[in-house]
């Protein structure tokens, strides 16, 4: 898949963020160009990263991976549901 290529690549910068609350910090202060979201995130924070997407003009990418599977391919012990990419 095209976009979980692009988080791998990421994973080897300095520009991505894990996990929910960082991430939603960071597009509040408009930090971030890009987000990814895993398929069964908290509802909470999938409004609340819509909302941003519309007045901060951010992508936000539905992954059809669920927490775990991300948290794997970030290479993390534990579940990721959201990964954001800084400008």
């Amino acid at each position: 898949m095209i976009v979980i290529d692009e988080i791998r690549k990421l994973l080897n910068t300095d520009k991505i963020i894990i996990g929910t609350d960082r991430t939603l910090k960071l597009l509040r202060k408009g930090e971030l160009a890009k987000v990814f979201v895993s398929s069964n995130a908290e509802v909470e924070a999938k409004k609340d990263l819509e909302y941003y997407k519309k007045i901060g003009g951010v992508e936000v990418h539905a992954l059809d991976v669920n927490n775990e599977e991300l948290g794997t391919i970030c290479g993390k012990p534990f579940l990721v549901s959201v990964i954001g990419v800084k400008k």
